[in-house]
């Protein structure tokens, strides 16, 4: 296995190739850190990556937990990890000082988080999830219930988790059944069931703190009736020892991949006897969880970034060192030449860059946003932006990444399809990024019936105004011309398509409007990430412009001007058979009836 899992070079393009000269200044949005530090924060967590998770990476996978004596047990990796996450500060990074954090920006949390996915995406997950849990208690939380278990969990003693889905109750979280029962001040007691709950109990850590959706017996039906709850493992009594808190595991859940980190079932309140803690007020916890789960979208869409670039970097340096066949032009009796010689194994390990590459650009566009809206919340058109945004670099990076790591696979041949060689677990662990924190369907109607729609279309606008800058500016770079050109051609062609379906839901009803969002949402993504390869193509030919380069650095630039070439040639070019199947009015999945599909 090759300990080569991403770049930090490219790493450090991306993330300035949006903002500013990486070597001359930082952006406006990464004041506070110059590139001296960004440069020791990337190295630092690319040496955890790189010693404590990739080791175990494929280890994790083949000791998947198992469910014992009512605890699950997990790999005996995740706890040291977990201790040394903490005491290092990464868990607190994102938060406050007065919680042992640095306030560091959104851009470079994601980029930890990228390298730490990229090296192990199993062992990620933990301190992702208790970092979330911990920014809602933090956010919306009481002071007593901060002093109680921010600190434990921060310094990765006690995991955090989300606790929404229900057996009746996915995705219509309106649906959920789990009821919670005034008992005194802010307490309650919690009754019910959660499935598929990420790190829902494990040994690596002392305890495990929910954050969780139910109804106050009597609130409101539907969403309007939800609360939040941070309902513990094992709640702390006064002096700081830990009581039973009637949560029971009932199941482990055996994946296809992702297999090192537990997702299981809980059951609350059997014995009577489980307290939860209400967070923020009441009927409010669906919009307090909607801030989790916006951030944990985009952490989604950065995780399967991740895995696509581990398997694309896995591919590359078998494609260098597997030696077979031979050009078609060379005699038959020559010696075979490295795979990577052969056009289609170009073409293969160029879509996989251009997916890996171009998703994290979008992520880090997001996360650009996210930090100019930390530092001043009345910027609103950022707001907008990253609302439009983040279904997009949620289901991109999770839809194409399974193409992409299929590639992988397919570079190795009939090793990809064997565990000697990573591309089959990077292949498993991609799949489930397009269900988790909402499915592609659901993305594409937050898309379409929301983010579109919103303030009159104002996103779409602001968007526009964004891709013209790139466009303008790429304009002025020799070579570039024609790829201005066809963004700008297909982001007008986006915005007709967007007006024609709007126009339909006023003549046909939500229903035929939203029939075809997650295809929508495929045409959006594609003009998204192109707008994403011509900003760093832009960076590239500028940096190629300089007089002195490196030999290593002009082939790095030139390398990302011709995955730009790919993309427009190959990917963009989808757009317009995607806007003719958008514009037929067959409406098939709306006319079949349920009863034709039969046997």
């Amino acid at each position: 296995m090759t300990d080569k899992f991403m770049s930090i070079k490219n790493l450090k393009f991306t993330l300035h190739s949006r903002g500013g000269n990486y070597h001359s200044k930082t952006p406006e949005y990464l004041k506070g850190h110059t590139p001296k530090t960004i440069d020791m924060v990337l190295k630092a967590a690319f040496d955890l990556g790189k010693k404590v998770m990739h080791p175990v990476f494929e280890e994790m996978d083949r000791h998947p937990p198992v469910l014992e004596n009512g605890r699950v047990r997990i790999h005996k990796s995740v706890r040291p990890m977990l201790e040394t996450l903490g005491k290092d500060g990464w868990i607190s990074a994102g938060f406050p000082e007065i919680w042992e954090g640095d306030n560091m920006p959104a851009s470079l949390l994601h980029c930890i988080n990228f390298i730490f996915a990229a090296s192990n995406y199993s062992a990620s997950v933990y301190s992702g999830l208790t970092m979330g849990a911990a920014n809602l208690i933090l956010g919306f939380g009481s002071e007593k219930l901060q002093n109680a278990y921010l600190s434990p969990m921060l310094s990765g003693k006690w995991q955090g988790t989300m606790a929404l889905t229900e057996p009746e109750a996915g995705s219509s979280l309106g649906d959920l059944c789990c009821e919670a029962l005034p008992v005194e001040d802010g307490q309650y007691k919690i009754n019910g069931e959660k499935i598929f709950i990420s790190a829902g109990d494990h040994d690596g850590v002392d305890n495990v703190i929910h954050l969780m959706l139910a109804r106050i017996k009597g609130a409101p039906s539907g969403t309007r009736g939800i609360s939040l709850f941070l309902v513990p493992k094992f709640r702390p009594d006064e002096q700081g020892n830990l009581m039973d808190n009637d949560v029971i595991v009932t199941q482990v859940f055996h994946k296809l991949g992702y297999r090192g980190a537990p997702i299981v079932g809980l059951r609350m309140g059997e014995k009577g006897n489980c307290t939860g803690y209400l967070v923020g007020k009441e009927n409010k916890g669906l919009s307090y969880m909607f801030q989790m789960m916006n951030g944990a979208r985009l952490e989604v869409g950065m995780g399967a970034t991740a895995i696509a670039t581990a398997a694309y970097h896995a591919a590359l340096d078998y494609c260098r060192t597997r030696h077979q066949g031979r050009k078609i032009a060379d005699p038959k009796d020559s010696a075979p030449v490295p795979i990577i010689q052969h056009p289609d194994v170009k073409r293969m390990l160029l879509f996989q860059r251009a997916v890996a590459e171009g998703s994290l650009s979008l992520i880090l566009q997001c996360g650009m946003y996210e930090d100019i809206l930390a530092k001043d919340p009345s910027q609103t058109d950022c707001h907008l932006l990253l609302e439009l945004l983040t279904p997009i670099a949620k289901t991109y990076p999770s839809e194409m990444g399974i193409l992409s790591t299929s590639n992988a696979i397919q570079c190795f041949g009939g090793y990809g399809y064997c565990d000697d060689f990573p591309a089959e677990q990077h292949f498993r662990d991609m799949r489930i990024h397009t269900i988790h924190e909402g499915t592609t369907g659901i993305q594409g109607m937050d898309l379409l019936g929301r983010k579109v729609v919103a303030e009159n279309g104002r996103a779409m606008v602001l968007l526009k105004y964004e891709i013209s800058e790139t466009v303008n500016q790429a304009r002025q770079a020799a070579g570039l011309a024609d790829m201005a050109d066809a963004l700008l051609s297909n982001m007008t062609l986006l915005e007709t398509i967007t007006m024609e379906l709007v126009a339909l839901a006023g003549e046909k009803g939500p229903d035929a409007y939203l029939a075809n969002a997650t295809l929508y949402l495929e045409m959006f993504g594609i003009v998204a990430i192109a707008w994403q390869w011509l900003s760093m193509a832009h960076a590239a030919a500028e940096k190629l412009e300089q007089e002195v380069l490196k030999k290593a650095d002009k082939l790095f630039y030139e390398g990302k001007i011709h995955v730009a070439t790919y993309f427009y040639s190959h990917e963009l070019a989808k757009v317009k058979s995607i806007s003719m199947t958008l514009r037929n009015k067959t409406m098939v999945t709306l006319a079949m009836p349920e009863a034709c599909f039969t046997d």
